[in-house]
């Protein structure tokens, strides 16, 4: 067998003699996708891998359908499709349908012309948007305001131009780097975010971490010379060898016990008493314990990455292997004893999923690497469209499970084989 050439992106999971050669010739950098590859891939579970667990559940409508009936003496006429009613609560802001705009912050792929035309096009559907960590850090630690170019301004300002009154609310996200960049002090202050704060419609996201790489904490590529001046800050590895003119920069994942992450909620609620608070985690099989501490810390909102989240950068070995899936998460979080606002995202982009997460405790679902693939495709509409194809599969689905509202969903709405064989066995 040839040795020569190397693969473009070899991934953990592929043919083992393969992979072994791979990393022979190229050592540490075989660790990671390629580096060419770097802005301008996006990066998560399920590319070619098997299906995950929400994907292998099935909506299941029942022959008898009472909440229909209701409906049709209501409305006196048959219902459809069109009479679901998806207005709902995203964390405390109002919105048209239970989706949000999920996290993305500094990566190129995600630049600052795309995170613009998305924060534009969630503003105009009335969907509440996270801004993303490193945004900040990324480009520029200069105060907002009216002279500001940073993208985190930019987005905000596009936001808030096409925005429907009454809807939606922006979110800013801060991690273990954004906060000594105080960014969350430079929003609160800024003139430019009065007007959200004013209508009640700002909210600060605390990143514990995320979905594709859960443990560990941002990472991107870097030049050397930029590296040369971060290196007090950030941890920076050149594993891609001498003749890659990119190295590895990474910064601090955080560290959060029980009583830290209820601590940091109490200061965000107390600093910033005006804005939401919500809480970002990774799928950690503590997750239950996790969301339940930041429910009683008083957080508006917990979001929960599904290990198939995206990012702009990860070590492969992360994105197959490493974190709960999505289903799991929310079969353990749905057995808390106390349970809030519980927004999810992984592989969101259409309605099957979407429901399916409703169905099993979720009260709303995010679009990142969807958000973000629609208005590359067209900068003016491509997220409008793809969220309108969303809408229509939420009615669809949720009127043909004879439920007219997205809060009547409920796990008996779900069929999979293994449950059915629970049930077999312990008749």
């Amino acid at each position: 067998m040839s040795t020569s050439g190397t693969p473009a992106a070899l991934r953990a999971d592929t043919f083992p003699e393969e992979a072994v050669r791979h990393r022979a010739r190229t050592g540490t950098q075989a660790v990671f996708p390629p580096p060419a590859s770097y802005g301008h891939t996006l990066l998560g579970a399920g590319d070619g891998t098997p299906a995950d667990g929400l994907d292998a559940l099935r909506l299941v409508p029942p022959v008898f359908m009472p909440l229909r009936l209701e409906k049709l003496i209501d409305l006196a006429s048959e219902p459809t499709y069109r009479d679901v009613e998806l207005h709902t609560s995203v964390g405390g802001f109002a919105a048209p349908l239970p989706v949000y705009v999920s996290a993305f912050g500094s990566t190129q792929v995600a630049g600052a012309d795309l995170g613009r035309a998305v924060a534009r096009q969630a503003g105009t559907l009335g969907l509440p948007m996270v801004i993303g960590e490193n945004v900040v850090p990324v480009n520029g630690y200069g105060r907002l305001g009216p002279a500001g170019e940073s993208a985190l301004l930019g987005r905000l300002r596009e936001y808030c131009a096409t925005v429907p009154d009454g809807l939606g609310g922006v979110v800013v996200q801060q991690s273990t780097e954004d906060a000594d960049a105080e960014v969350w002090n430079l929003v609160y202050s800024d003139p430019s975010a009065q007007p959200l704060l004013d209508s009640g419609r700002l909210g600060f996201e605390l990143k514990v971490g995320q979905g594709a790489k859960p443990g560990l904490g941002g990472m991107t590529l870097v030049s050397e010379r930029t590296a040369g001046r971060l290196g007090d800050q950030y941890l920076i590895d050149p594993v891609f060898g001498a003749d890659c003119a990119s190295v590895l920069r990474s910064s601090a994942p955080g560290t959060f016990t029980q009583e830290i992450l209820a601590h940091q909620i109490h200061l965000m609620r107390n600093n910033y008493p005006r804005a939401r608070v919500w809480v970002k985690l990774p799928p950690g099989r503590d997750i239950a314990e996790a969301t339940e501490v930041a429910w009683a810390a008083g957080a508006d909102a917990v979001t929960v990455d599904g290990a198939e989240g995206g990012t702009g950068w990860a070590p492969s070995v992360f994105l197959d292997h490493v974190g709960l899936p999505l289903v799991e998460c929310l079969r353990r979080i749905g057995r808390t004893p106390a349970t809030g606002p519980l927004l999810v995202s992984g592989r969101m982009w259409e309605g099957a999923r979407a429901t399916k997460a409703l169905a099993l405790g979720a009260n709303a679902i995010g679009l990142g690497r969807a958000a973000i693939l629609a208005a590359d495709t067209d900068p003016e509409a491509g997220l409008i469209r793809l969220v309108e194809c969303l809408a229509l599969e939420l009615r669809l689905l949720i009127s043909a499970l004879g439920r007219y509202a997205v809060a009547g969903l409920a796990e008996q709405d779900i069929w999979h084989p293994e449950w059915s064989q629970r049930e077999v066995e312990l008749a």
